[in-house]
């Protein structure tokens, strides 16, 4: 078995086993590094970048939830060039995604004195509400493109493959094949799509129901007109 590694994190060395990532060793100190796209339960793939730290030697910032430890490292998990880095990162969220029920993000936002008027006037990420099943909505205007839903319904867990990528760029988005409503696709309405995602892009339809102001018979009512166009498609 290969030796264990010794490095230092803000100070404190720790010792981990091989392929250990930064973000682990991290936890195992107790310090936090903030996350947006990773999940423990989900394959990390260093989306977001709001998990990178510096490494000493290193040309570039280092994202925490891929990076593996080696030994030896000298990290630093917050200091003026990360911070700097976390906070546009943040900033170019805010101005372009509707963050207004992502409260740990807006909560990084604070930690970090992100300044929301910045990029203030760029194009806007904006979708029409997407409400063509009974068991939740989809508003994309609040997805901040983490892929978390993508990866629990393919190979993480679900393996159903109802979800995937639409278009490119900036106009990128999270869709279904060929944009099918949902009851076309091979969605199983499990719900760990929406029990993963970290804003309101996917919200159960009770909860936005009862948000919209409805009482439980309308939203009794408009879940039985729902269930009723995704049983038409199906026939």
């Amino acid at each position: 078995m290969p030796d264990d590694i010794t490095l230092t994190i803000d100070g404190q060395e720790v010792t981990v086993a091989p392929g250990g990532t930064l973000l682990e060793a991290a936890a195992q100190l107790g310090i936090e590094v903030p996350t947006i796209c990773y999940h423990p339960h989900l394959t990390a793939n260093a989306v977001c970048r709001i998990c990178v730290v510096e490494a000493e030697g290193a040309r570039v910032l280092l994202p925490a939830c891929v990076a593996e430890c080696a030994d030896g490292m000298h990290v630093t998990t917050r200091n003026e060039r990360v911070e700097r880095s976390r906070r546009t990162i943040l900033e170019m969220l805010d101005s372009a995604v509707d963050l207004s029920e992502a409260p740990e993000i807006t909560a990084m936002g604070a930690d970090y004195q992100a300044d929301a008027t910045r990029f203030e006037g760029g194009k806007k990420r904006e979708f029409d509400l997407m409400d063509d099943n009974p068991f939740y909505v989809r508003d994309y205007s609040q997805c901040v493109m983490c892929w978390r839903c993508v990866q629990v319904c393919a190979e993480d867990a679900q393996y159903t493959f109802a979800l995937n990528f639409g278009e490119r760029g900036f106009d990128s988005h999270i869709a279904t094949f060929f944009d099918a409503p949902m009851p076309d696709t091979t969605c199983v309405f499990c719900g760990q799509c929406v029990g993963v995602c970290p804003t309101g892009a996917l919200k159960p339809r009770r909860e936005w129901g009862m948000e919209q102001g409805l009482s439980l018979e309308e939203i009794w009512q408009s879940t039985r007109r729902a269930k009723k166009r995704r049983d038409e498609h199906k026939g």
